[in-house]
């Protein structure tokens, strides 16, 4: 192959890894945020996701689901996910990996 071909592609490839990554950071800031305004709006502890002890113990659970870019799935990461996307719209259609992103963050 040659150099020059060789070396556009693995630019190509470099800056689609690139625009895809920043693209899982910004839906992630995005639902981050969203959290957060929604604990912010919320007077009552028992139903801030913050505090949601199903949340908190997913922690364990969200950390080893990014580290393994979602092989490795427990069921306390599960039911958080749930809970998030129960009492949060802007949940609703982000994907499991932002989600436990934003449990990690919180």
């Amino acid at each position: 192959m040659h150099p020059v071909l060789l070396s556009a592609v693995a630019a190509v490839a470099l800056l689609s890894a690139t625009a895809q990554a920043q693209t899982l950071v910004a839906t992630s800031n995005i639902i981050v945020r969203a959290i957060d305004r929604t604990l912010d709006f919320s007077s009552d502890t028992t139903t801030s996701i913050r505090d949601s002890k199903v949340v908190l113990a997913a922690r364990d659970d969200a950390a080893s689901f990014v580290a393994s870019e979602g092989q490795i799935r427990g069921a306390q990461l599960e039911a958080a996910i749930n809970v998030i996307r129960n009492q949060v719209p802007e949940a609703q259609n982000a994907s499991d990996l932002v989600l436990a992103e934003a449990i990690l963050a919180l």
